[in-house]
């Protein structure tokens, strides 16, 4: 376990939150909040987010029950160890992240984007990212406040520039 003040949080996926404990050797129940919870098997280590600090941590072992992921961290045996991280986020650096697929993003990368219609017009801001099972959903607020929920779709998503900052969405009728 090291502290690393070197991290820049910007950089930082979320990969997991830690929910309870697990047995009384120090392991935890992860709710993972990656799209393939099997990549845990690979992953050498994440960070955890203490609330006051960012912590390395090695993974030594790795279990799947139901839809959680049973963690063993290098270095802590005991339940007292880990008890006071019930509730905190596991992270990894961008050069950990899985690879991408053409049009794929991270849902870090597509919060804050600027979104304009393809008639030019500025829709709003990119604040949330729904899964829905059957596709993605964003959810736009729009200057007034108003939200509104675009299917991710290719119909309607038209381009996405995370250079620019900026989402270009053509507009089905009833969305609005």
């Amino acid at each position: 376990m090291s502290t690393n003040k070197e991290i820049n949080r910007d950089e930082l996926l979320q990969v997991g939150a830690i929910t309870s404990t697990h047995g009384i050797k120090g392991e935890v129940k992860v709710y993972p909040t990656t799209d393939d919870k099997e990549r845990y098997t690979y992953l050498k280590n994440v960070i955890l987010d203490t609330g006051k600090e960012l912590l390395e941590l090695k993974i030594s072992s790795v279990k799947f029950f139901k839809q959680f992921v049973i963690v063993k961290f290098k270095g802590i045996n005991n339940i007292n160890d880990v008890e006071q991280y019930k509730g905190r986020n596991l992270y990894v650096t961008r050069d950990n992240a899985v690879e991408l697929e053409e049009d794929e993003y991270f849902i870090a990368d597509l919060i804050g984007l600027s979104v304009i219609t393809d008639e030019g017009e500025e829709l709003g801001e990119l604040t949330d990212v729904l899964k829905t099972g059957a596709n993605d959903v964003y959810e736009v607020t729009m200057s007034d406040g108003r939200e509104v929920l675009i299917p991710a779709i290719a119909d309607c998503v038209l381009d996405v520039n995370i250079e620019e900052g900026i989402m270009k969405v053509h507009m089905l009728k009833g969305l609005i």
